[in-house]
């Protein structure tokens, strides 16, 4: 079975950065395109970024583009996203997921950031 699990979230002032990463396993992984989707408190889910199987194309949401970098390690299933130039509006439950675009997908248990002075 796809399992996916979140790591690396916290508690961040405006302007800080975090790592987060998503260990996969159960499935090819190398194979998939991955993203990240979000939960800010109160909203629905929101796609973040998305990264292709080989990891030669990325793609951002016009909120993130320019601050958030998704990068992925297929030797050791593992998949990224940098957060630079947090902003409260960040603030949000992360998750990974397959495929490159949207909301859909199984997803972890995710990881909170929360960005607060």
């Amino acid at each position: 079975a796809v399992q996916l699990v979140e790591s690396g979230g916290g508690l961040v002032q405006p302007g800080g950065s975090l790592t987060l990463s998503c260990s996969a396993s159960g499935f090819a992984f190398g194979d998939w395109a991955m993203k990240w989707v979000r939960q800010a408190p109160g909203k629905g889910l929101e796609w973040v970024a998305g990264i292709r199987s080989g990891g030669g194309a990325t793609s951002y949401a016009d909120s993130v583009k320019d601050r958030f970098t998704i990068s992925r390690d297929n030797a050791k299933n593992m998949l990224y996203l940098q957060l630079n130039s947090l902003k409260n509006e960040d603030t949000a439950m992360y998750y990974c997921a397959q495929s490159y675009l949207g909301t859909d997908g199984t997803r972890g248990q995710g990881t909170q950031v929360t960005v607060s002075s």
